[in-house]
């Protein structure tokens, strides 16, 4: 990284063979400590950051040898002030570590990096804990409501090699979630595209479309049935039927797919603030379950480098465990 982003001078500097395939935005982000993301946007949108002599996108991915033109920045004092005072350090538990990734139980609350209104993040957080790291990246994402396993790749290789699983669909995710009322046991495939759309506020949201909508993504989910969950005390009239605990395994990973592909089957996830029964909600976190009960719970895919095959697994939080029955794993 530059050690002193706020300069008014040009900088060229060589990419070396560990960053070699990452996006030019990405590989920004982590050298420029401390410069805002918009303003880097900025810089490679006008044509000011330049590769090799010419003109590059923020999406197309640097090659080791690569030599980048970086303008003269000023950052704002507030910038300079975040810069000084960057993400408090801070460890995850840790599920599984090696040489090559690790993979953490994120807790509920806590986003996967900085934005949207959010300064730092996980990643942010355990770069500074581990100053000596060569490189943390996020293989994937989940929602900040969501806990429970995320991968951190610890080297480049790795980072492209578990992102390539992610993308080709070979890595197998399953989720716990508790919905309202009780699920089907023959609706065990949820094949439904998906469109992403903003609110007047600028906020993301998805809605389940029709097959024939040019801008749907197609989404499938696969659900069982872990058990059913009684309505607790003094809720019996509000959900007769109480609720039910599921398996949820992704076979592609849209934003807020699960969220979306439950609440759309008429069976919301408890405590969901953006797709969830709000009146429910409220009632639910007065009697103690006051996030989403949306936990990934287990992961199945191949190492990086030893190509053997790994199962890793998160146990629900104490938060969420207390509202299980008794008899599940």
């Amino acid at each position: 990284m530059l050690s002193n982003p706020n300069s008014g001078e040009i900088r060229h500097i060589t990419v070396d063979e560990e960053s070699a395939g990452q996006r030019l935005d990405n590989f920004l982000i982590r050298i420029l400590k401390g410069v805002p993301k918009s303003h880097i946007y900025r810089i490679i949108r006008s044509g000011e950051v330049r590769r090799n002599k010419g003109r590059v996108s923020a999406d197309d991915r640097v090659a080791p040898g690569d030599v980048l033109r970086i303008p003269p920045i000023r950052l704002s004092e507030r910038a300079e002030e975040k810069a000084a005072h960057p993400a408090p350090a801070r460890e995850f538990p840790v599920v599984f570590e090696d040489e090559a990734f690790l993979a953490i139980d994120k807790p509920a609350g806590v986003a996967v990096h900085g934005g949207s209104g959010v300064s730092f993040g996980v990643i942010e957080q355990m770069r500074q804990a581990r100053p000596q790291a060569r490189l943390l990246e996020l293989v994937h994402r989940l929602d900040r409501e969501t806990s429970g396993l995320l991968l951190i790749a610890k080297k480049k290789s790795a980072l492209k090699a578990l992102q390539d699983q992610f993308r080709e669909r070979e890595t197998g995710k399953t989720y716990l979630a508790m919905v309202k009322g009780a699920w089907p046991a023959r609706l065990k495939v949820l094949d439904q595209p998906l469109h992403k759309y903003l609110l007047p506020d600028g906020e993301r949201r998805v809605r389940v479309t029709t097959a024939d909508d040019p801008d749907g993504m197609r989404s499938v989910t696969l659900v069982k049935v872990a058990q059913r969950v009684p309505a607790p005390p003094g809720l019996e009239a509000v959900v007769p039927e109480g609720f039910s605990l599921l398996e949820v395994t992704i076979k592609t990973g849209r934003t807020h797919q699960i969220r979306v592909h439950l609440s759309s089957a008429g069976h919301p996830i408890a405590g969901d603030d953006k797709y969830g029964d709000f009146e429910l909600n409220r009632q639910l976190a007065r009697i103690g379950l006051k996030r989403m009960f949306l936990h990934a719970w287990r992961l199945r895919l191949t190492h990086p480098v030893t190509k053997s095959a790994l199962e890793l697994q998160a146990e629900l939080p104490p938060e969420l465990y207390k509202w299980r029955s008794p008899g599940i794993e």
